[in-house]
């Protein structure tokens, strides 16, 4: 329900603010402040979530954004809204995002014995497309087609408040690993992640290159589909969340496909080639305006990015200590998304300067050669083989 929520937000930002007659420098602005508040609150985050009782973290989260997005919906449906409220509010919920995430990702290992965790990842990552660009898109962007962008955004809200029930009826052991007195301040905590991921090949071998791909890929499709879609496709709302449904479903497929056996073998190698190679198709976006040639390409991407990130969910949750996990999938995030703000701050100028087809090209083969680096740099090959999981 919580990704459902951020689903229905997607769609609702990007056809609230063309209500207010704004373009892809708008969109901008907005999609921005949302990274902003997710990369600045997040290092904070895995903290607390090595500190604190997990779930109430979570729960504190998902009524932040439920209550940001509710008094946005009001402002929408009496037309009282501006383009400075939504960027507001897209950095509160951005910050939400950042409270839930380390506290999610350090909390499953809680809940399931060590062999199930890989099944556990392709679920979860069967659920979060569906929910996040299908079901969640879906509904918003069927909401704007009959109604109006107010009453998608109210229903972002009573998702997230569905989800923060489920997590109050939800009973897991809350203590922390450690004591107050082992983890003096908040600084030795933060210390203690970055020494442990600097000194981890695999580690920041994974986080390099989802720092060069997140620039290329998240900002471009993010803030220019919409265009791509009114402008080339001659679409809207529905088409629009018909394709980041395909996202959604592609995503499904190759969670279920990666989970149903054992890890490979060779994890980090497929992992790399499935996210580095997986956004070759994005370069469609920029040259067909046939719909369903774009929904195929979605697709694909969708089910490649599931095979990576339910191999890199499970090795966090079996190569990294239980103790510092909320700080390394922290530090995950901090340092994946680091350049989130530039890359949806630089895609609409972009567009407007050189085109969609010249910026989805760049978004499709970019990733391909942070890969191919990063595989190299860090010894992956021979940590894979030296590390059997």
């Amino acid at each position: 329900m919580s990704l459902a929520g951020d689903g229905l937000w997607l769609v609702a930002l990007a056809f609230q603010v063309i209500a207010l007659g704004g373009g892809p420098i708008q969109l901008s602005f907005a999609a921005t402040a949302y990274s902003v508040g997710l990369i600045a609150l997040m290092l904070p985050s895995g903290i607390l979530a090595d500190r604190l009782p997990r779930r109430a973290v979570m729960l504190s989260a998902d009524l932040l954004r439920a209550v940001v997005v509710a008094v946005a919906a009001v402002l929408s449906l009496t037309g009282e809204i501006e383009l400075w409220h939504i960027v507001v509010a897209s950095g509160l919920i951005g910050a939400g995002e950042a409270l839930f995430i380390p506290s999610y990702s350090a909390l499953i290992p809680r809940l399931l014995p060590q062999d199930e965790l890989l099944a556990a990842n392709g679920l979860e990552s069967i659920i979060r497309p569906l929910a996040q660009q299908a079901v969640g898109p879906a509904v918003g962007g069927l909401a704007i087609a009959i109604f109006e962008p107010g009453l998608a955004i109210l229903f972002a809200s009573f998702a997230y408040l569905v989800s923060a029930g489920c997590l109050i009826a939800m009973r897991v052991q809350s203590a922390t690993e450690r004591s107050e007195e082992e983890q003096p301040t908040a600084l030795s905590d933060l210390r203690e992640g970055v020494r442990y991921v600097r000194d981890t090949p695999w580690l920041w071998g994974t986080l390099g290159f989802a720092f060069a791909a997140v620039f290329f890929f998240v900002g471009p499709f993010e803030v220019l589909a919409p265009f791509v879609i009114t402008e080339r496709v001659g679409g809207g709302p529905a088409e629009f969340g018909l394709l980041l449904a395909m996202f959604g479903i592609g995503s499904a497929l190759g969670a279920l496909v990666i989970s149903s056996g054992s890890l490979p073998r060779r994890y980090l190698t497929v992992m790399l080639a499935a996210w580095g190679g997986g956004t070759l198709p994005l370069v469609l976006l920029g040259l067909s305006s046939e719909l369903w040639l774009l929904c195929v390409a979605i697709l694909v991407v969708g089910v490649t990015e599931a095979f990576g990130m339910v191999i890199w969910g499970t090795l966090l949750q079996t190569r990294v200590p239980d103790a510092l996990r909320g700080r390394v999938s922290s530090l995950d995030f901090f340092v994946s998304l680091s350049l989130l703000p530039a890359s949806m701050a630089l895609a609409g100028p972009a567009g407007e300067a050189f085109g969609l087809s010249a910026v989805f090209l760049v978004a499709g083969i970019a990733p391909v050669a942070a890969a191919i680096v990063a595989y190299k740099a860090a010894g992956m090959r021979e940590d894979e083989i030296a590390n059997p999981v």
